[in-house]
């Protein structure tokens, strides 16, 4: 595929029914966002259909409010065999001055998958700018606290039994 899109910014209005008790913007209706903004990315970078393998670290640092123009921007960071790391913000302002506050960021990652389910190659992302090459260096020392988490997590629940 020679036209890949490594970063994508899907925009949303928070409307009424996306709202809590609290008056802001349901954490889950953001989730929904980011997933689906890390889904266009993955696809548009491997030009396969993706599925999520994993989302974390999501960090919900400022409200977003009825009315608000949402922006979730999506990019690739690190690609393996079949899967890719997307880096996701998500930033809001009022429509009419436009003045952005990052709200929400994570990191997902996706695996491209053939018409049976099963994973499948995804092309390789070579960083070349030296933001890109902290971005990769980043998510490479994610996967292995990830891997660290994993293993802790496996022992709870061992212990749990």
């Amino acid at each position: 595929m020679s036209n890949r899109q490594r970063e994508i910014t899907l925009r949303f209005l928070a409307e009424p029914s996306d709202v809590n008790f609290g008056g802001k913007v349901h954490g889950g209706t953001v989730m929904k966002w980011i997933d689906l903004a890390a889904y266009a990315c993955s696809a548009g970078w491997s030009g396969e259909y993706c599925v999520t393998a994993y989302a974390g670290g999501i960090r919900f640092v400022a409200p977003i409010h009825v009315g608000n123009l949402v922006e979730v921007t999506a990019k690739v960071i690190y690609t393996g065999a079949s899967s890719m790391h997307i880096a996701l913000d998500v930033q809001a302002s009022d429509p009419k001055d436009l003045n952005k506050v990052l709200t929400t960021h994570c990191i997902v990652i996706m695996v491209a998958v053939d018409t049976e389910g099963k994973p499948t190659k995804v092309p390789e992302w070579l960083p070349m700018e030296a933001e890109d090459i902290k971005l990769r260096d980043s998510a490479i020392k994610l996967m292995k606290m990830r891997k660290e988490i994993g293993n802790e997590m496996e022992m709870h629940v061992k212990l749990l039994k």
